[in-house]
């Protein structure tokens, strides 16, 4: 009896026809050129990723089945959507190195931390649309935010498409360029501060008498739950606040404790300082 073979037919991707350049497909490029691929926004004949080094690329366009290469300028050109994956301090040098295979009707979508949209466009030195984007590290897990800001040069449909490139990896929302340095030191920094706070939740489980994995669950899955509670409820944090304090309970002392110590406060300071050093960095 002869085998069957069987046909797998891939279903078609969400934003056909648009090719699509990683430049920089290290630890959130890489992150992006998997959720496109996982969830079909992109086929893979569509993306073109970048590497320093021939034997990562390699590697990665077998793993992934993405053509990958160290040719910028190459991707660049070919590309109608490019992303910006470096740092930011070879951000300038990556512009000069790909300005031969800009033209206006591509779009760049950078997310080097606290490089200006502006900075972007003069360095191309044509009217192209840029995009900023900050992403945030639980971007990993889909569970990120993107906060999206457009150039002078990028209309509604450029942003659109932003939007959905980084939807793969969260949420997204568009705020002003003048506000990405708050959004930095709110959601770029904030997993770190969470992070923080899961711990030491944790520790005092522990100091009660729990076993050390079981307080870390418990920290970390409450944690979970009470922004999910946020996010998908609508409710101002107060009002859930308020519903899980009873009168003369146990929670009301708990808070009583947190107000005492400052950590409102630490935390919005924590915040503000984030942000200026962010203001710091985008002046140069």
């Amino acid at each position: 009896m002869s085998e069957i073979e069987l046909e797998i037919v891939r279903p078609a991707a969400m934003m056909p026809g648009v090719k699509v350049a990683v430049l920089g497909a290290g630890k959130m490029g890489g992150i992006l050129l998997q959720a496109f691929l996982k969830n079909n926004l992109l086929a893979p004949e569509q993306i073109v990723a970048t590497v320093q080094h021939a034997d990562r690329a390699l590697a990665l366009s077998a793993q992934t089945g993405v053509e990958v290469t160290t040719d910028n300028l190459a991707a660049a050109t070919w590309a109608d959507v490019i992303l910006l994956g470096v740092k930011p301090i070879q951000v300038p040098g990556l512009i000069e190195t790909i300005k031969g295979g800009l033209t206006a009707e591509k779009m760049i979508v950078s997310f080097a931390a606290s490089v200006k949209t502006t900075a972007i466009e003069a360095a191309a030195g044509l009217e192209l649309a840029v995009i900023r984007a900050m992403p945030n590290t639980p971007s990993m897990l889909a569970a990120g935010v993107t906060a999206l800001c457009g150039g002078r040069f990028a209309s509604a449909e450029q942003m659109s498409v932003a939007q959905r490139i980084f939807a793969t990896v969260g949420r997204t929302v568009v705020v002003a360029e003048k506000h990405m340095d708050a959004v930095t030191g709110l959601s770029g920094s904030g997993p770190a501060f969470i992070y923080i706070i899961i711990e030491a939740l944790a520790e005092a489980g522990v100091n009660v008498g729990l076993p050390r994995d079981v307080a870390t669950l418990l920290a970390a899955q409450t944690t979970l739950g009470s922004a999910k509670m946020v996010l998908e409820t609508g409710y101002h944090p107060a009002l859930l606040k308020d519903q899980v304090t009873t009168p003369a309970g146990c929670t009301v002392d708990g808070i009583l404790e947190l107000e005492e110590g400052g950590l409102r406060v630490t935390l919005i300071k924590a915040v503000k300082r984030a942000t200026a050093r962010a203001k710091e960095l985008a002046a140069g």
